[in-house]
């Protein structure tokens, strides 16, 4: 949703001039994708959202200044002061490729980092940052500049019509009303875009969500919110909560939430952007100047991509009409052409950039996998099993049970070291990854699964540690991020990290 607009507010009329335009994008984008070829080239990208932590672990809001220090365009704001979003360029996975992004994920972070510390602030990747606390979410001063931002904060509240209940049942229960969506802003995620052709789109896009759950045990890095020990990955259960535009009246009548999973499988992406329209009403119907078409002919839509970044989908569906031939001091910026993407939005930030990159291995690997061969497990279970899946590993981490065809009910770890792993390495060998890259990846897998330890492990032993030394728990979730900080930057995959 990194779109500007111009309003806060919107009249009915504004209202119905864009749903009639939303359905007339809808065939436009129909008719487009029929008579058009998209190559599916397989480039893969990565958008990054990070904390901004002070010296004493607390969160620090400053991202216009650290933007300003760091004076890089792939660097952009995100919802809350106390983070931004780093997006970094797309590539091709085949041969080395996984290794280059872990390099140059590395070394954008390295710069940024040192940048950040003079404006009084240091980066963190980190699913939720445990010293937030609801004094941070109370105030105005939560939230970034531009007003997209304050359009959207205002646009789910009237929607909602009441203040925003966060309630979670964990080893801790939380219960937290918030006036407005502060507690979205604390939750920074890793994203991963896949680019496929149409053809290939609903089969991978049936393959994310398919693997949803035991991509998401294996990840889990967000075990606290407000200072409470919640799911293993609660950033799932907050983001929802906090984006929430129905009432409780409307959730009881079965209304579907804004951040979804989805309740079928597909065939194709037309499905995704007729649910889109179906479904969901406009949060932000701000007509564009943006009409007709790019050079090579494909549509502009820019009504329905706004839309669509304002539907939650775990895995959401991108059209991206590419963009026109541009001239500039310098000389020419090529044209780039339409493409559709799989926006794989499940995962946390964090804890290492191998870590990152080798849960990126592991969606790419295993979609391939699974759409190359004759697998297919969203032919042989119910779309329900899935999203049970889902929940279940968000909630247990690696300690969740699933369903898997072939396998039955079985511990996640188990399907993890069994069969998920090696069908990723086998998707990888299908992508033509280097061997030896391959295999540096999965053994990072493989060592969070054998051990036991994510980084939602991690920081949960080690606050009760903390704890047990007699630190009071406000103390303790302080020395624990300052901890988390050093093994972070010290570059070690979170599977070795030492107790204290």
């Amino acid at each position: 949703m990194g779109t500007e607009v111009e309003s806060s507010t919107y009249s009915r009329s504004e209202r119905t001039r864009y749903r009639e335009r939303l359905e007339g994008s809808l065939r436009e984008l129909k008719d487009y994708l029929a008579g058009s070829d998209f190559s599916g080239a397989g480039r893969i990208g990565l958008e990054l959202e990070l904390n901004l932590v002070d010296e004493t672990s607390q969160p620090a809001p400053l991202n216009r200044q650290v933007l300003d220090a760091i004076d890089d365009p792939a660097f952009q704001t995100e919802l809350g002061r106390y983070n931004i979003e780093l997006n970094h360029p797309s590539l091709t996975i085949r041969e080395r490729g996984l290794r280059d992004l872990e390099e140059s994920l590395k070394a954008e972070l390295d710069r940024a980092d040192e940048r950040a510390i003079r404006a009084g602030a240091q980066l963190y990747a980190i699913g939720i940052l445990p010293t937030l606390d609801g004094e941070d979410l109370a105030g105005e001063d939560w939230i970034s500049e531009g007003n997209r931002y304050s359009a959207l904060n205002a646009a789910i509240l009237e929607a909602r019509g009441e203040d925003i209940l966060i309630d979670i049942d964990g080893p801790e229960h939380l219960s937290y009303y918030a006036r407005d969506i502060a507690p979205e802003s604390t939750c920074t995620s890793m994203q991963l875009h896949l680019e496929v052709s149409r053809e290939q789109f609903g089969p991978v896009w049936n393959a994310a969500q398919a693997i949803a759950g035991p991509q998401v045990a294996l990840a889990a890095n967000s075990p606290l919110f407000l200072g409470s020990l919640l799911w293993a990955e609660s950033r799932i259960p907050v983001f929802q909560q906090a984006a929430d535009t129905r009432g409780p009246e409307l959730a009881r009548q079965g209304v579907r939430p804004r951040v979804w999973f989805g309740e079928r499988w597909i065939e194709g992406i037309e499905d995704l952007f007729e649910e889109n329209i179906a479904f969901f009403p406009a949060l932000l119907p701000e007509m564009s100047g943006e009409t007709g078409t790019t050079a090579a002919g494909a549509p502009k839509l820019a009504e329905l991509l706004l839309h669509n970044g304002t539907v939650y989908r775990w895995n959401r569906p991108i059209y991206d009409p590419g963009k026109d031939e541009k001239r500039h001091d310098a000389g020419t910026s090529p044209a780039l052409p339409a493409n559709l993407r799989v926006e794989n939005r499940l995962l946390p930030a964090g804890p290492t950039v191998v870590d990152m990159v080798a849960n990126a291995a592991f969606f790419f690997g295993l979609v391939k996998y699974l759409v190359s061969t004759e697998e297919n497990p969203w032919q042989r279970m119910s779309f329900a099993v899935a999203r049970t899946n889902f929940y279940e590993c968000a909630r247990h981490g690696l300690n969740a049970s699933v369903y898997w065809p072939g396998y039955g009910d079985v511990p996640v770890t188990e399907l993890l070291d069994r069969h998920l792993l090696p069908a990723a390495r086998h998707g990888l060998e299908l992508l033509e990854v280097e061997d030896d890259v391959a295999d540096h990846y999965l053994a990072v897998l493989t060592g969070r699964t054998r051990t036991g330890q994510n980084g939602a492990t991690w920081m949960t032993r080690s606050l009760g540690r903390y704890e047990e030394s007699g630190l009071a728990r406000g103390t303790a979730l302080a020395r624990m991020v300052a901890e988390y900080g050093k093994h972070m930057r010290g570059g070690n995959p979170v599977h070795t990290w030492p107790l204290q």
